[in-house]
This record gives structure tokens, sequence and C-alpha cells, in this order.
């Protein structure tokens, strides 16, 4: 956020800060041969994942170090090795993506799970009927994880929605679905990994409906004028990180100097990120018709 206020971070920004535990805890379920889809405020979904700070605050330069080097920005983190792709800027387009990656594993005979998030404003798009249809109808290897803010955008889920509740009504597509508290990460990753069994036990794609919420704007245009602040302060109450931190507290006996070392650690790891971000190369001029069209190769 700071980073765009002083214009070093350009495009659409679209900040994660609330929704924390349901990166962390869904991805604690899967592993490394499985695939994840993600949306455009992926940035807690790329780093549970694996990609690193400096790859991804590199991207957010638009530098040719950025893990989708310098092309996609915020909204496009991708990492092939670790099997993340992306980043969509399409609300929804990344499920029937998804579902074609859980189809390619199966007829490829790998036993990888394909893990697609998306948020409630998905849910009400015709990409989001069609996957879980054809997901159940085909039995695909795929773990659908709604981010169920309240907002889609600036819309209610209430003024979207006949019925609120999402969870059941995936269920009518014939797949396993539940509501999960999504502000709590423990919550969340015993969830994840029952869905994730479930899946790798051939019953079919999984439907999780994490209730959680974005304690910033829904993007850094947004003046976010139709949320109550008083709402809005409700919810920073159950703030997940602070929620485990007093659970570790009490449960595991975490210190204030243990916390603060913790705390000093994060910081470090983000000033280096931006400190790389700012001396990283621009990509080169002669390289920018890359990746535009196909290359074919060159016959001798």
């Amino acid at each position: 956020m700071e980073l765009y206020s002083a214009a070093k971070i350009r495009g659409f920004v679209h900040l994660y800060i609330g929704e924390e535990a349901v990166a962390v805890g869904v991805n604690e379920a899967l592993t490394p041969e499985d695939a994840v889809v993600s949306t455009y405020r992926e940035h807690g979904h790329a780093l549970a994942r694996g990609l690193t700070a400096e790859a991804v605050m590199a991207e957010m330069y638009g530098k040719a170090t950025g893990c989708s080097g310098g092309r996609g920005g915020s909204m496009h983190l991708f990492d092939a090795h670790r099997r993340f792709y992306g980043g969509s800027a399409i609300v929804a387009g990344g499920l029937p993506l998804a579902a074609g990656l859980a189809l390619a594993d199966r007829m490829r005979g790998l036993p990888g799970a394909t893990c697609c998030f998306f948020g409630d404003g998905a849910f009400a798009e015709g990409e989001f009927h069609e996957t879980a249809n054809l997901a159940a109808l085909w039995n695909l290897p795929l773990l659908l994880v709604c981010e169920n803010n309240l907002y889609a955008m600036g819309t209610a889920l209430a003024r979207e929605h006949a019925q609120t509740d999402l969870a059941m009504r995936a269920a009518s597509y014939g797949m396993p679905a539940w509501t999960v508290d999504g502000m709590d990460v423990e919550a969340v990753e015993q969830a994840a990994r029952r869905a994730v069994e479930g899946i790798r036990a051939g019953t079919g794609p999984h439907f999780l409906e994490l209730r959680t919420y974005r304690f910033r704007a829904h993007s850094m245009y947004d003046p976010d004028r139709y949320r109550d602040k008083a709402e809005i302060e409700r919810w920073k109450s159950r703030d997940p990180i602070g929620r485990l931190t007093e659970r570790l507290r009490d449960r595991d006996g975490l210190d204030d100097d243990e916390l603060v070392r913790v705390e000093r650690q994060i910081a470090e790891e983000i000033d280096h990120a931006v400190e790389t971000a700012e001396q990283a190369p621009e990509e080169p001029v002669e390289d920018l018709l890359r990746h535009v069209t196909s290359e074919r190769p060159s016959r001798r």
C-alpha cells in the first residue's frame, strides 16, 4: 500500500489483509504435486505457495526479475515450477482453467489435486456453475475454495444472491461442500485436509466456503463507501493473525521475545524484497515483443 501510494507500484492492487488464514490454511493441506489457480487478490496465495517475496515484489514493480518477468504485475503472479498458475484479472476466469488442469492430471495418471481460489462474486458467474457441473460429472480432482468476504467489489452478498448459503448451493451439484470460519487458520487447514483427502481417495470435487473479510477496500482505487465502519471494526476484532498469536500464547507458550523475533525477521524480509525490486533491471526494449505471438522454432 505504501509503495503504491508512492507510485512505485502501478496498475491495480488488491490487498489481502484480513484474509491471510485462507491462503495459509489451504496451502498447508497441499503438496508440491498439486496445482493452484488464483484470483487477482493473490499475493497471499503466492507467498503461501512458496513464491519468494523478492519475486513477487519485483513483479509488482514490473521488473524483469519478477515471477512473470515483469509482464503481469500485481494481478498476474505465476510460477509454473511451483504449479502456481495465476493470478487472473477476470472474475471467475480461473475456474475453467482449474478444471482443465485437474482433467489433464487425471488423464496423465498424476496424483495431484488442483485447488482453485475465487471470491463470492465469482459464484454469481456462469463459469463457476459450468465448472462445478463438469467437475462433478467427470469426477475431477478439484478443490473449489470460495473466499466469501461478503462483497463482490462493492456489492453486498445479499444484494447479489437470493440464497446466501453458498456451500448449500454448491452441494446441489453432487459434491461434498461445507462452510468454514475463514478467520481461523487452524479450522481452514483441517477443512482443507479433509477435502483434499477425499479428492485423493477418488470421491471427486469438493467445495469449501471460507467466510472471511478484507480489512481494506476492494482495490487501491476503491473509496470503500459501501461498508459501515463499525462492521469493519467488528471483523478486525477477529483478525486471523491476532487470533493465532493469542492461541499460541495460551496453548504453546509463545512469549514476547519470540514474537518480536518473528516480526523482525518478517520486516527484514520485506525490506530486502523492496530493495531487490528497486535495484532489479527493467526488461530490455528489444524483448518487448517477445511472448506477444507464438514463436515457432526456426528450421535449418
